[in-house]
């Protein structure tokens, strides 16, 4: 329903002031008749004009000019009351219905007041609207009525003006007729004035009145709206959540399937979320306007809100649960590894994905493997060697055959490098991308030998290596260049082409090398000798030397190519010259020669 539409009353009011101009010139007729005689205020003459000789005795005569003016002044006596009479009887018939209307219109004033505040219940705010519109017809019919009387109450303001001056009691007798006359149109003023402000202001009140009850209307029925729909879909989204299996039921390789199907469930949620906020908002903008829900709307919407809550958890816990059951137990989690230990040892993992290992009988933890530990103390058997190079190479071969990387080719590595888009050298990996890396290489490496490898033990104790030499603050981070460094030197592959394939990762796209790049390559490779121990016979860790060396045998070139290194490297620089007697002592292990052994009559000898 349309608003109805009141208008207020627009009547000016007069205040006459030209009662100074008739009250002159009435004055000057009577001047004379005024300094001679007092007239009281019934018109009746003094005792001092009437008053008789004593005794009967005939007193002097009025003069004839006296009788006269004294007569004229009687007439005009009488015809001001007459006047007078007149005018109150006329001021009467309208005080009295303005004064009617000023009690009317203040009565309804309280009960539009009374209307407020409206409460939150749609089949309540109807009925309200019903009653308002019914309540806004009887102002509406009473409007012809107050603008007829308003419209009398002009005129005669515009027939007999006042003077602003103070207000005098109507009731003193030493009022003169024509005070009288200006105060009852003084009074009268007033009640028109108060009248027509009662009245704008209550249609005022009415129209505002109607367009709050529409708009609060409006809002609490798409509230009841949107309740019943996200009543619906909670109770769908509910239904989907009790044929949730319990995680543990899962199997493993179901989980990616399971954890996708919840993110999707997830998404299909955004329309509760959006719909949950927007019927809290619009209480909200109803409360603000003094409108608050009823108790059933109130419940109905706690409800929702802790339905709501309560499934988000769910969803999220559901969610948080699949995706830790996945990196704990999945294909790409370290579950499998914890096979590479036997009782009492038990592998555990930190915070940042490091593994470390726990001595259940010794009440101990290290971050080396028991079968890492063993190798360490069989490599001291090794120190009794006189020479650096050759004693570095024989740790170092024992170290590649315990980890299995003798058998795996660079071709190989190559391939799963490529494979895990490991091409960026300053990419940053973290100890989950090195075990699934690992765990690539040593299944490849059971595809094409066709032999068994102990995949979990391998990975295990190559992972342990790799953070012993890059990452011996167990930050569970390493470069990938550090990575790829570590596994290219331990390949079973010729030097030449771990040197060609080092100096690749280093090269820019034309193919060469500066002083820096070279630094960082030739700092990557030092770290595995200094993991042994061995570093000082190699320079020590400062690098520098080992670049100069280099860019001397260049020609003092910017830049270097591959071919240069690789002559350079040829010469066994200080800093290299490991790498290429590990090269020599892996041939030399496969070497026969036919003479037998004095000791064990072993024939033939096998190595050195």
């Amino acid at each position: 329903m349309q608003p109805m539409v009141m208008q207020g009353c627009s009547f000016t009011l007069p205040r006459c002031r030209e009662w100074h101009t008739t009250g002159a010139s009435r004055r000057n007729s009577t001047s004379f008749a005024q300094s001679q005689v007092k007239t009281a205020h019934d018109g009746t003459v003094p005792a001092s004009v009437n008053k008789k000789p004593p005794n009967g005795a005939v007193g002097p005569q009025m003069p004839l000019e006296m009788n006269l003016c004294w007569n004229e002044i009687k007439k005009k006596s009488h015809s001001l009351r007459a006047r007078l009479e007149a005018f109150s009887d006329h001021s009467g018939k309208l005080q009295i219905p303005l004064q009617e209307i000023i009690d009317w219109l203040s009565q309804k004033d309280e009960d539009i007041s009374a209307q407020l505040p409206l409460r939150g219940d749609v089949l309540l705010v109807q009925q309200e609207k019903e009653r308002h519109t019914a309540f806004m017809e009887e102002v509406k019919s009473r409007g012809p009525y107050i603008y007829s009387v308003l419209e009398s109450a002009q005129d005669f303001l515009t027939q007999h003006p006042f003077e602003e001056v103070e207000d005098v009691n109507l009731d003193s007798k030493d009022v003169s007729p024509r005070h009288r006359i200006q105060n009852i149109s003084r009074f009268v003023w007033k009640q028109a004035t108060v009248a027509s402000e009662l009245w704008e202001k209550l249609t005022a009140r009415c129209v505002d009145q109607h367009r709050h009850i529409e708009r609060t209307l409006e809002q609490l029925l798409e509230i009841k709206g949107t309740m019943e729909e996200l009543s619906t879909t909670l109770n769908q989204a509910e239904s989907v959540q009790e044929t949730w299996e319990p995680i543990g039921d899962l199997f493993i390789d179901s989980l990616p399937e399971h954890i996708q199907a919840t993110k999707l469930f997830q998404e299909e949620l955004s329309p509760v979320k959006d719909g949950v906020k927007l019927v809290n908002d619009l209480a909200h903008q109803l409360a603000i306007s003094d409108v608050h829900l009823s108790m059933e709307n109130s419940r109905a919407l706690e409800q929702i809100n802790t339905r709501w809550k309560q499934l988000q958890v769910s969803v999220n816990d559901r969610l948080k649960h699949l995706q830790d059951a996945h990196r704990d137990f999945g294909p790409g989690s370290q579950h499998f590894l914890s096979t590479s230990v036997q009782v009492p040892w038990e592998r555990a993992i930190s915070p940042n994905k490091v593994p470390y290992y726990i001595n259940h009988q010794a009440q101990t933890t290290c971050w080396d493997h028991p079968k890492m530990t063993e190798l360490y103390q069989t490599l001291a058997d090794l120190n009794n060697i006189k020479y650096s190079a050759y004693r570095t190479a024989m740790k170092l071969r024992r170290v590649q055959k315990a980890l299995r990387l003798d058998m795996v080719t660079l071709s190989t590595a190559l391939e799963v490098f490529t494979e895990h888009e490991l091409q960026p050298s300053d990419h940053v990996m973290d100890v989950v991308e090195v075990i699934h890396c690992l765990t690539s290489l040593y299944e490849r490496l059971e595809e094409e030998r066709g032999i068994l490898v102990n995949v979990p033990l391998c990975v295990d104790m190559s992972l342990n290596w790799l953070l012993n030499v890059f990452d011996s603050g167990r930050s569970g981070k390493m470069r990938a260049l550090s990575f790829k460094t570590g596994i290219a030197c331990l390949c079973g592959t010729e030097v030449k082409e771990k040197f060609q394939y080092l100096f690749s990762q280093v090269a820019n796209s034309s193919g060469l090398c500066d002083q820096r790049h070279l630094g960082i390559l030739l700092h990557e490779a030092i770290q595995v000798p200094r993991q042994l121990g061995e570093v000082a016979a190699f320079g020590g860790s400062n690098v520098e030397p080992s670049v100069r060396s280099c860019f001397r045998f260049g020609n003092g070139k910017p830049a270097i190519e591959a071919a240069q290194f690789l002559g350079w490297a040829n010469l066994e620089p200080q800093s290299m010259v490991w790498l290429a007697v590990l090269h020599r002592v892996a041939i030399a292990e496969q070497v026969k020669h036919q003479t037998k052994c004095s000791i064990c009559r072993q024939c033939p000898i096998k190595g050195f």
